[in-house]
């Protein structure tokens, strides 16, 4: 078997059929039988030979991409021995061409395709994708049948959130402990504000007792502590950041004598309704006896 550059396979196809006709040349065969003879072992010779060397995409090709909203994203696939095949890239959800080779195949014109000369990659780019872009893609090479390399595309908006959920439940007099993480923005927030109602939170207030701590990299967040819950410190609080959608939570400061676990279990999220009624039953049931 011949492997390695395709320059060396084509000189031993040469040597081969040399040896061929150096063997024949003794024979008294006419000079269109001695074509006929090179030009048939050529073409079964060479049929093997590239049928051993079909092209193939490289296994180290990425097959899941996340992008955001409106940032350009790039869907790569690198094709090894391509020959004079083409490669083609199509969506799944509606069995759409989008590129052919260089050329793109949609009037959709978020979408190009791109190619360098003699490179092995074959890239389709979407400028300014939007959610509905999620989903498969196929590199596609032009063999009997056609082979394909999947693509899983995910594009992602920024997003807040809050980590006790739509609503918290706690003791007066405790300390209210709210976690706002910040997750797919281009980069990080440079500023995060917390609100209580209309009313700017700062830590060098006149209430005192409060701290904020901020970390901000690939996924940011900012802890909002307020010591000695009061009364007054009922309400909705919002995380709102600079670069993405606002958060908010409403909460709710208990008066009385209430077991803490039951305030610690009251947290509840927007998906957690039943439990809220249950705390809210527990919570009756203590003020009035059955």
């Amino acid at each position: 078997m011949i492997m390695g550059h395709p320059f060396r396979g084509a000189l031993f196809i040469s040597l081969l059929q040399c040896l061929f006709l150096r063997a024949n040349s003794g024979a008294d065969y006419p000079d269109s039988v001695t074509e006929m003879s090179s030009r048939q072992f050529r073409a079964e010779y060479l049929q093997e030979w590239q049928g051993s060397h079909a092209p193939y995409f490289d296994p180290g090709t990425p097959r899941n991409i996340t992008g955001l909203v409106g940032h350009p994203v790039r869907l790569l696939c690198r094709v090894k021995n391509l020959q004079n095949r083409t490669v083609s890239w199509v969506r799944h959800r509606d069995i759409h061409l989008l590129t052919v080779g260089r050329y793109t195949y949609t009037s959709d014109q978020r979408f190009e395709a791109q190619h360098k000369p003699r490179s092995e990659e074959w890239a389709l780019r979407i400028r300014s994708p939007q959610r509905r872009d999620s989903g498969q893609y196929e590199c596609q090479i032009s063999t009997t049948p056609p082979i394909g390399h999947a693509v899983f595309l995910n594009i992602v908006e920024p997003e807040t959130t809050i980590s006790s959920g739509s609503e918290l439940f706690l003791q007066k007099g405790s300390t209210i402990n709210l976690t706002c993480t910040v997750r797919h923005t281009p980069e990080p927030p440079t500023s995060i504000t917390w609100t209580h109602g209309e009313q700017v939170i700062n830590f060098d207030s006149a209430r005192g007792g409060i701290s904020l701590v901020t970390e901000k990299g690939l996924k940011s967040t900012s802890r909002l502590l307020v010591q000695r819950a009061r009364g007054s410190d009922a309400g909705l609080y919002t995380c709102g950041p600079n670069n993405a959608p606002p958060a908010s939570t409403r909460v709710h400061v208990l008066s009385g004598e209430h077991p803490a676990a039951m305030q610690q279990g009251c947290a509840t999220s927007s998906l957690e309704m039943s439990v809220t009624l249950t705390c809210i039953i527990l919570i009756l049931s203590i003020k009035i006896p059955f």
